[in-house]
């Protein structure tokens, strides 16, 4: 039974891997070499605009594979033309959500635990009149986000748009970043405030 359980899982994982790169090539996503796939990620990738992953960047999506879970797989999507969104290489993501409408940078090494939200718009028009139904893009407030080299964001942890997190910081579980971060920095809470240095 071990041995079927065994076979099973290297079929799984490399079912994976070579869906999950289809998928990426389906879309026009750019994968880096060494990606690795732990369930299947939802691309979604607006005319003209570019979705660009690094080198050995692991994206989890199977709550089996990451000690906390994830309430859905990563999803990485742009949603006007010309935006842009970038992973650097060996990042990993687990169930994270990425919505770029402009511009989000995600530098090398980052970790992001599981849940975590980016994006770099606010998705509805501030006013309210059809602001359900409003596709204006002038109308919608859109900011980039840039996320350094080596920042681990903690879980459900949500950064809005137009942050700044500079290399080596630490976002704390559960925090709502809505300011820039300096380098070296450790920030919890919501909104996220400071707490510490990284040493």
């Amino acid at each position: 039974m071990n041995i079927l359980f065994k076979v099973a899982g290297k079929l799984r994982y490399w079912y994976w891997q070579i869906s999950a790169r289809m998928l990426a090539r389906v879309h026009g996503v750019v994968l880096g070499r060494g990606c690795k796939f732990y369930g299947m990620p939802i691309f979604s990738i607006a005319k003209d605009s570019k979705i660009i992953i690094g080198d050995r960047v692991v994206f989890c999506s199977d709550s089996r594979f990451t000690a906390l879970g994830v309430n859905h797989p990563v999803i990485l999507r742009t949603l006007q033309p010309g935006a842009v969104l970038m992973i650097g290489d060996d990042c990993g993501l687990s169930g994270t959500s990425i919505c770029s409408a402009k511009y989000v940078s995600i530098g090398k090494r980052a970790l992001l635990g599981a849940n975590v939200s980016i994006f770099d718009t606010d998705f509805h028009a501030k006013a309210s009149d059809n602001r359900r139904y409003c596709k204006d893009s002038a109308k919608i407030a859109v900011k980039p986000v840039e996320i350094s080299d080596d920042v681990f964001i903690g879980a459900n942890s949500i950064i809005a748009k137009g942050v700044s997190i500079a290399a080596n910081s630490i976002v704390g579980a559960g925090a709502v970043v809505v300011r820039d971060i300096a380098q070296s920095k450790i920030y919890a809470g919501n909104p996220a405030k400071e707490v510490g240095n990284v040493e």
